[in-house]
């Protein structure tokens, strides 16, 4: 059901540096773009995510409760990849970890513009 998602950026060429180094960790490379947008995916017949500047001229925000999480394969490439995010300038909001008595193991961080993300998988 899902297409894509969009987070909003004050700072294009910052985030999309960001990005193209995180993303490239899971196989994802630039499927569109234009000076408003760029947009990545691993099949373009699959889900993507995007950046853009916002289309109303006004500054881009955080969506208070917002959260985007992108599906891996297992807790050591969570590790990885909330790792990358913090050393490309994420601030952490959540290490790496199981999370509840179930099978959901994520690690949580906020990029350059505040927008919460998690790379999450299911273990055995």
């Amino acid at each position: 059901m899902i297409g894509y998602v969009m987070v909003g950026t004050n700072d294009m060429p910052k985030a999309a540096a960001f990005y193209d180094a995180l993303l490239a960790e899971i196989g994802a490379q630039r499927l569109m773009e234009d000076e408003r947008f760029i947009a990545w995916a691993n099949d373009p017949q699959k889900p993507g995510f995007c950046i853009a500047r916002p289309f109303n001229g006004e500054a881009a925000s955080a969506g208070n409760g917002s959260m985007i999480a992108l599906a891996v394969e297992t807790p050591e490439q969570v590790q990885a990849l909330h790792a990358k995010a913090l050393s490309l300038g994420a601030t952490d909001e959540g290490a790496p970890g199981p999370r509840g008595e179930g099978s959901f193991y994520g690690g949580y961080f906020r990029d350059l513009d505040g927008n919460k993300l998690n790379f999450f998988c299911f273990v055995k």
